[in-house]
C-alpha cells in the first residue's frame, strides 16, 4: 500500500539498506561529502588534510518531473547509478515537479547529467548541476527547521514535536498512517510494538519495497478508524531502535499504489 516524497539509501549511499527523509542527519555524519568539522567555516571531508580541497558535492537538480512522480520513478530514471538521497520538492503542500538527487560520488553526477532532457513518461526532465546549499535549504524547508548549513551543521536535533504535530493535526485523516524513516530491516512485529497503545489491523501493515525487493524505509499502517490513526500521531518522531520515525496522514489510494509498486 503506499508512496512518498523523498527517499534515502543507507549511510554512505552504497548498499547497506534504504532509509528516508529524516535519516539525512546520519548520512551527513557518515558520508565524506557531508562531513563538517566543529570549527565554523572549516569544512573538511574525512580523510583530507590541509592543502587538499574537498570534492564537489555530488548533487543534481531535476525539473519538469510528472506531478505524480515518486522516488521510485527517479531510481528508475537513474538506473545503474548509486543514489544516496532523493528529495522531491513540495511547495504549499503540493509537489512542484522538482527534485534533488544526491549520488555516491562526483563521477556519478557526470553520468547523471548525460540523462538531461530524457523522458519520464511523456515529459522530458531537465537535469542540471546545483549547489550543496540549495539541497540543504530544501532539506531544511522539508523538516521545518533551520540548522543544516555548509559551515554550522553540528547534528542539530529533530524539529520540535509540538510544532510538527500541530501542523499535521490540521490535515485530513483516514484510517491509514504512513511511516517514514524506518530501519530498512524493520519487521511488522516491531511496528506493532511501536503502536502498542493503539488499535491497528495487524494484517493491514505494509512495509514498502522497491521493485528489486529492497526496503524503502516506509510503511503503511491501517488503524480501526480515522480517529484512532489521528490519536496514534502522538508517536510522530519517536524512535524504533536509534531511528526517528516520521508519521503522516495517508489514504487508501496512496497505500494501494505503494503496495502495487512493491509487487512490480
Amino acid at each position: 500500500m503506499y508512496g512518498s516524497r523523498g527517499a534515502m539509501l543507507g549511510s554512505g549511499g552504497v548498499s547497506d539498506g534504504y532509509e528516508v527523509g529524516s535519516k539525512r542527519q546520519r548520512m551527513m555524519e557518515s558520508n565524506p561529502y557531508f562531513a563538517v568539522s566543529s570549527g565554523a567555516g572549516n569544512f573538511q571531508p574525512y580523510g583530507y588534510t590541509g592543502g587538499f580541497q574537498p570534492p564537489p558535492f555530488p548533487v543534481v537538480r531535476l525539473r519538469g518531473l510528472p506531478f505524480n512522480c515518486t522516488d521510485i520513478d527517479i531510481f528508475k530514471f537513474f538506473a545503474g547509478l548509486d543514489i544516496v538521497d532523493v528529495l522531491l520538492v513540495n511547495k504549499s503542500g503540493r509537489f512542484s515537479g522538482e527534485a534533488f538527487v544526491v549520488f555516491a560520488g562526483a563521477m556519478q553526477v557526470e553520468f547523471a547529467l548525460q540523462r538531461d532532457r530524457q523522458n519520464m513518461g511523456r515529459r522530458y526532465v531537465e537535469v542540471f548541476r546545483c549547489k550543496r546549499q540549495d539541497y540543504y535549504n530544501a532539506v531544511a524547508t522539508e523538516v521545518n527547521y533551520e540548522g543544516i548549513y555548509d559551515n554550522d551543521y553540528h547534528g542539530s536535533p529533530p524539529p520540535s514535536r509540538s510544532k510538527r504535530f500541530s501542523d499535521k493535526e490540521q490535515m485530513e485523516y483516514s484510517e491509514i498512517l504512513k511511516m517514514r524513516g524506518l530501519p530498512y530491516a524493520v519487521t511488522k512485529s516491531e511496528i506493532i510494538e511501536f503502536f502498542g497503545d493503539f488499535k491497528l489491523i495487524e494484517d493491514r501493515i505494509h512495509i514498502a519495497c522497491r521493485p528489486d525487493g529492497k526496503a524503502t524505509g516506509e510503511a503503511y499502517v491501517e488503524f480501526i478508524s480515522a480517529e484512532e490513526a489521528k490519536r496514534a500521531m502522538c508517536k510522530d518522531k519517536m524512535t524504533i531502535g536509534s531511528r526517528y520515525v516520521e508519521l503522516f496522514p495517508s489514504t487508501p489510494d496512496e497505500a494501494r499504489r505503494a503496495e502495487s509498486r512493491s509487487r512490480q
